[in-house]
């Protein structure tokens, strides 16, 4: 079967909610500057590096598919917390995040014949931590490439308390505002 869309990601977590949706995709990752700007609000920044991420795609690749980017910044006091840096960075992040709420921002972009944006926010309460535990959870590699340093679909997930709002926006691909947008540009889940 033909690819329904092209996912300007290298997330396997994307693509595998993608999959889990049915939706046929190709895989074309990527590269941009995802620094934020001094200033700038979470929800303007998920929101922005979405859309660049679609934009490079979509001028990289020569395609009639829709390309659908995304972004997920983990914010705990009005601070975007990216992907950790090192042991230490992640000690910090996950520190930070001990015993409290923060929240998690997902954008999507989708462009197409138009250009299509959706957020998400969620809220996202973790039970405290130890620091010996961080140290293990960082050895078990999984917060790597993760941000806020965790993955609430792997071993994090008995990190946390509760969660309100989009259990697969926290994973990096929100899909009830993603098929909001395959909808608008023809492409139906359940025709």
């Amino acid at each position: 079967m033909h690819p329904q869309l092209i996912l300007a990601s290298a997330s396997p977590r994307r693509s595998e909610l993608l999959k889990q949706i049915g939706i046929r995709h190709s895989i074309m990752a990527v590269d941009i500057d995802e620094t934020p700007w001094p200033g700038e609000a979470p929800a303007a920044y998920v929101e922005r590096v979405a859309a660049e991420k679609s934009a490079l795609c979509l001028a990289t690749v020569d395609t009639e598919l829709p390309v659908l980017a995304a972004d997920t910044s983990v914010i705990c006091d009005g601070r975007i917390l990216g992907k950790p840096d090192d042991l230490q960075h992640a000690i910090e992040m996950l520190t930070h995040l001990s015993g409290r709420n923060h929240q998690v921002y997902s954008a999507v972009s989708l462009r197409g014949e138009q250009h299509w944006q959706a957020l998400s926010v969620s809220e996202v309460r973790f039970r405290p931590l130890s620091h010996k535990e961080i140290v293990a959870y960082w050895q078990t590699g999984e917060p790597y490439d993760k941000a806020g340093a965790y993955a609430i679909q792997g071993l994090a997930s008995v990190f946390i308390e509760s969660i309100t709002g989009s259990f697969s926006g926290v994973m990096g691909l929100p899909l009830f505002e993603t098929a909001k947008l395959l909808s608008l540009a023809g492409i139906d889940i359940i025709p």
